[in-house]
């Protein structure tokens, strides 16, 4: 099996190396840029959309951070995906959560933390930080009691969520009033996968 992942362990593909590195998997890391690398012609042929991450598996192209991991989950197991259909299910839910509800705010949160000029305005993050509150409310609740989303294994539900999460730790948001969700960001970003990937 070939595979290679393409894009900056600091952007959005460090959602699919760590995906890789839970599962143990042999791969190329081809560190393409957000500028020029991912508009190159060659790399156009991998994402039309000139943006990464996208990985490329034995001839099989996908792109969009969580497809990548739901992907290479659904292919490999190892205990990332789920063993049934309701949680398989939940899983996909909880990406698709991560990307609709929560991504949006963190973002705008996140760029203020690290482009201090020509970064959000000051109206876009007041209204980011009122935004966020919801969707930090709603995983606070479902995590109530549990040790991960999908119960008490860490499967790809977690590390596409927390995937996303990362960015409100790089902010600085305070978390301090979802207790149940910092403890279990907390356990996620503490595993060693995540902290090889971000070695790439």
């Amino acid at each position: 099996m070939s595979l290679t992942i393409y894009g900056l362990s600091a952007s959005r593909a460090i959602r699919t190396l760590w995906a890789a590195e839970e599962l143990g998997l042999d791969y190329t890391h081809e560190a393409v840029d957000f500028s020029g690398g991912s508009r190159t012609p060659e790399f156009l042929k991998i994402n039309p959309n000139g943006r990464i991450p996208a990985i490329d598996d034995d001839g099989v192209v996908i792109w969009e951070s969580l497809a990548c991991n739901l992907y290479l989950a659904r292919k490999h197991g190892g205990g990332l995906w789920p063993d049934n259909i309701a949680d398989e299910g939940r899983a996909l839910q909880w990406s698709f959560w991560a990307m609709t509800e929560a991504e949006t705010p963190l973002l705008t949160l996140l760029l203020d933390k690290v482009v201090p000029e020509g970064g959000p305005s000051d109206a876009e993050v007041a209204a980011a930080r009122e935004e966020v509150v919801v969707p930090l409310q709603v995983l606070n609740d479902a995590l109530r009691g549990k040790e991960y989303l999908l119960g008490g294994g860490f499967t790809i539900a977690d590390l596409n969520v927390a995937s996303v999460l990362l960015w409100a730790m790089i902010a600085g948001v305070d978390l301090s009033a979802f207790p149940d969700l910092a403890a279990w960001l907390e356990r996620c970003t503490g595993r060693p996968a995540l902290r090889r990937a971000q070695g790439k």
